[in-house]
């Protein structure tokens, strides 16, 4: 069995960068304000990435930054200069798609790693071999990929180049995630960072000389949101795609919140930790696995092509609402240990009386009764109402900074 597994997490910002690496993210991937497929994420200044690669750097956590567009003539006059600045503040590698953009980064720096992007469509091992020729040192695999065809990659390439796949996450219903719907429907071209994701849209038919009636295309009043897919979750598959011959597992979710990246990555690391120490323990503990990814939210579970095509009950043709079964309340920015008080940060409304449960970094969780609460100045108070607004609130036990608190959702979606 292999000793290392890297489990690679989301940074959409500097804070999200933080929660992966304390949850225990082994590497992150993040953007730039330009040359990423995320231009919707918070991404970073220049000056957030350089304290974000010295945070993780800290850690002992690798960081990866995307250059994955499909560049025109005009992306690439700032190209050399964003290269030499991400091997001034070293990252550890980046991820490309386009050829052009692979080119001028190995000719401004040669000795950055170059990591290849799902988006270059990487679905056999003649093509993990034409990168590799050309200095790439990890190829991500397409997501139409099975189990068996990343095996039989792994098989054909030689043992130093590196495989990486996405294991959790949003699923893109196009090929590799290259798409000219977005581009089409609305003029923001997902090929260059800006979808507006009119897959998750819910679509009828109608006819030219009847404008006003909508029919639904199945027999639904409702409609059908028919491109819809379920969100891939690989955690009880933890054995399979190590026998693959995948090296690093990617979480997807640069523009999801800190408390998805906490809670995902978090549940990630245990399993994966787990089946490394001991492979029984491991299946023993799947279920719990996923009840902790699925209290971050999500759109139903599917295993995407891991196992065979998708059929008909990965997709969800009635809603485009996320299952949200637990609320993330606040995050502790300090903790008095002689008072018993935790500085935290409210993330959303909580109360006197309400049950809470704290999300700790390769901890245990504890649940509590919320009894008392005051503001920073030691006013007792009885709710927390306002955005981000910093209160102390008496714990039962120690916390650090980065610990989040959850609450059970009132409602389901």
């Amino acid at each position: 069995m292999t000793e290392k597994i890297e489990l690679l997490a989301p940074a959409g910002d500097l804070e999200k960068l933080k929660i992966a690496v304390i949850y225990g993210a082994d590497a992150v991937y993040l953007g730039g304000t330009s040359f990423g497929l995320r231009a919707k994420a918070k991404n970073f200044t220049e000056d957030d990435m350089r304290e974000g690669v010295e945070f993780a750097h800290k850690h002992g956590v690798k960081v990866y930054v995307t250059c994955n567009i499909f560049a025109h003539n005009e992306d690439f006059a700032e190209l050399p200069a964003y290269a030499r600045f991400l091997k001034e503040i070293n990252v550890d590698a980046v991820l490309v798609a386009d050829p052009g953009v692979f080119s001028v980064i190995r000719e401004t720096v040669p000795d950055l790693d170059v990591h290849i992007s799902t988006q270059a469509n990487n679905t056999n091992y003649h093509t993990a071999l034409f990168w590799q020729k050309l200095g790439a040192k990890r190829i991500v695999m397409a997501r139409e990929l099975s189990m068996k065809e990343i095996k039989g990659i792994h098989d054909n390439i030689p043992a130093d180049l590196e495989i990486e796949a996405f294991v959790h996450g949003a699923m893109c219903i196009s090929y590799s995630g290259r798409c000219l719907l977005s581009n089409y429907l609305t003029g923001r071209d997902a090929n260059k960072g800006a979808c507006s994701h009119p897959c998750r849209w819910e679509y009828f038919v109608t006819e030219k000389t009847r404008p006003n009636e909508y029919m639904p295309i199945v027999e639904d009043e409702r409609g059908t949101f028919i491109f819809n897919s379920k969100d891939l979750c690989m955690i009880e598959f933890i054995p399979q795609l190590v026998e693959a011959g995948i090296y690093s597992l990617k979480i997807e979710g640069r523009i999801k919140t800190a408390y998805y990246v906490g809670t995902v990555v978090n549940a990630y690391r245990q399993a994966i930790d787990d089946y490394l120490k001991d492979p029984a323990l491991y299946e023993k503990n799947k279920a719990y696995y996923l009840e902790q990814v699925s209290k971050a939210s999500y759109r139903g579970f599917t295993t995407g092509f891991y196992f065979g095509k998708p059929s008909d009950k990965e997709q969800i043709y009635t809603t485009s609402s996320y299952i949200r079964t637990f609320d993330f309340v606040g995050m502790v920015l300090d903790y008095d240990e002689n008072k018993g008080l935790a500085l935290v940060e409210q993330r959303n409304k909580f109360v006197k009386g309400d049950e809470i449960e704290f999300m700790c970094p390769k901890d245990k969780f504890f649940k509590f009764k919320i009894g008392e609460i005051y503001t920073e100045d030691m006013q007792p108070v009885d709710e927390a109402p306002h955005p981000q607004q910093k209160l102390w609130v008496k714990v039962p036990q120690a916390v650090r900074p980065y610990d989040m608190m959850r609450r059970e959702a009132t409602d389901n979606a």
